[in-house]
């Protein structure tokens, strides 16, 4: 199911887990960063709103699992652990940053802007492209299986599992392509007209699952159908998949440097690692084989 623009999550989190800057700050002492190659990615050259320092922005208060604790200067949770990872591939160390409240829809913030760049869950589309900049992606949104905590497909660990249940989709979306795709069920899903019909087919027991993207999962199972959980993770097949992306004032220059940062972390897998550990391990999110 489509998400909303910004996936506004109450805590999921019990977990306190090593925070990422300290989980990359073993091996990076001995990394390269941007900066040591000097040129426009040097931080001294790079386009700030303050210079020397890397300010981030985001919603608050700052949910579960993007954050934890409403506390993003932590570096716990998956979007701050990424935003920690970027400062840090271009050469800031943790306190060169500074973290500030963004708007509720930053993509509509016109004008200057008092931030180096946004990190909020923000789905990039064409047409916010024309108001804002965004980065290359960082994350590309899964789809995610939630079912009552009492239903008989709860403890599924594989796909294999999930091909005889009753599974429910809104119409036109993903979510819908992902089951008759991926998980090829031997019922036909049952395809749902909008968010509510499929919440209310859940606690109905007329469906024994339902599948939506992965960050309304986590809204729903925290804060809208109780007694729900996470089966687990469903890669979409759709190569129209949502894709998240930071934020940054229209055509500045700061996201070619941004951009190479994440295809370095990108390239080293340390995304995906962070991605494992925010966004399935601590949260009981596996990804279904």
């Amino acid at each position: 199911m489509p998400h909303p623009a910004r996936a506004r999550l109450a805590g999921v989190l019990t977990l306190s887990l090593v925070s990422v800057p300290s989980l990359l700050g073993a091996v990076g002492c001995a990394r390269t960063t941007l900066a040591d190659s000097g040129g426009v990615c040097a931080v001294d050259g790079l386009h700030l709103v303050r210079p020397g320092r890397l300010v981030i922005a985001t919603e608050r208060p700052a949910s579960e699992p993007w954050f934890t604790n409403d506390d993003p200067a932590n570096g716990q949770g998956f979007e701050a652990a990424v935003a920690y990872a970027v400062a840090e591939r271009l050469g800031f160390r943790r306190d060169d940053v500074t973290w500030v409240g963004a708007p509720s829809d930053p993509t509509s913030m016109p004008g200057r802007r008092n931030f180096d760049f946004d990190i909020d869950q923000v789905a990039i589309t064409a047409e916010r492209s024309r108001a804002v900049t965004f980065s290359d992606s960082y994350y590309t949104v899964n789809q995610a299986v939630v079912a009552m905590a009492s239903s008989r497909i709860a403890p599924a660990g594989t796909i294999v599992e999930l091909r005889k249940a009753r599974l429910g989709a809104q119409a036109g979306t993903t979510s819908l392509a992902v089951i008759q795709q991926v998980v090829r069920p031997v019922i036909a899903p049952t395809v749902l007209p909008d968010t509510s019909a499929a919440e209310q087919a859940l606690r109905s027991g007329r469906v024994d699952g339902i599948v939506v993207d992965l960050p309304t999962a986590f809204q729903l199972t925290s804060t809208k159908i109780e007694g729900a959980k996470i089966v687990g993770q469903l890669e979409s097949a759709d190569a129209a998949a949502e894709q998240l992306g930071l934020v940054f004032e229209k055509d500045n220059p700061l996201v070619g440097c941004v951009n190479q940062a994440l295809a370095e972390l990108r390239n080293t897998g340390e995304l995906q690692r962070l991605e494992d550990t925010w966004l399935a391990d601590s949260v009981g999110a596996p990804h279904l084989p």
